[in-house]
């Protein structure tokens, strides 16, 4: 029991980045500035500090997203699960809307049709949305291949894919095909990533954009 910290509910979140900031340090690891937040609460959402060496961002990417975000981009999810972790609110602020086709009748009826995965017609689906979006891939490789292979075929880009699946079945290899996009990106290589790194990464620049409105507001 002498372990055990007992903290205010408000203040669990900044003792652990705290943690989080002591054991980076520990490990030697340095993180860029502009992906350093990004990245911590992706170890924060996972506890897992592979992803310190495994998160590879595009370019600039915080600045693109960060970006996006404040000009009211929306965002497409592979899963539910991860639509419901991300902070609709903040986002709605800038005038963003989130989304996921996953269970729309006319993706799973497409889906049938043409022999396909749902998370590959709801990438379609997403690329008729009339205003740049990020696209949030947590789970489904398919649905990176398919928007690699619709930005190779056509005049249409996403504006941003964080792509993050989890798994074994071409997960590696879909990530990879981003990686030589020149779309900007957040891509975890490896096996590892899921629903819940696609929304923290989300969540992480849609805090700092709120962050820097409410400062510019004072």
């Amino acid at each position: 029991m002498d372990r055990i910290e007992y903290l205010q509910p408000g203040e669990i979140e900044k003792r652990s980045f705290e943690i989080i900031s002591d054991e980076l340090m520990r490990r030697g690891i340095s993180i860029p500035p502009d992906e350093e937040m990004i990245t911590k609460r992706v170890i924060h959402t996972s506890a897992d500090f592979d992803y310190a060496k495994t998160l590879h961002f595009s370019k600039g990417a915080a600045a693109v997203m960060t970006e996006l975000i404040r000009n009211g981009a929306d965002i497409v999810t592979d899963t539910n699960m991860a639509l419901a972790g991300i902070n609709k609110k903040v986002l709605a602020g800038f005038g963003g809307e989130a989304h996921c086709f996953m269970a729309d009748e006319d993706v799973a009826l497409l889906a049938k049709q043409r022999n396909m995965t749902r998370a590959a017609v709801s990438m379609e689906k997403a690329a008729a949305i009339e205003k740049p979006v990020i696209f949030a891939i947590g789970n489904a490789p398919t649905a990176l291949i398919k928007l690699y292979e619709m930005a190779k075929e056509s005049d249409w880009k996403p504006a941003f894919i964080i792509g993050v699946p989890v798994g074994f079945v071409n997960v590696e290899a879909a990530k990879e095909l981003i990686l030589e996009t020149e779309i900007p990106y957040i891509v975890n290589v490896g096996r590892k990533g899921g629903s819940n790194v696609a929304a923290a990464i989300c969540n992480a620049v849609l805090y700092r954009v709120q962050r820097v409105s409410e400062g510019d507001a004072k």
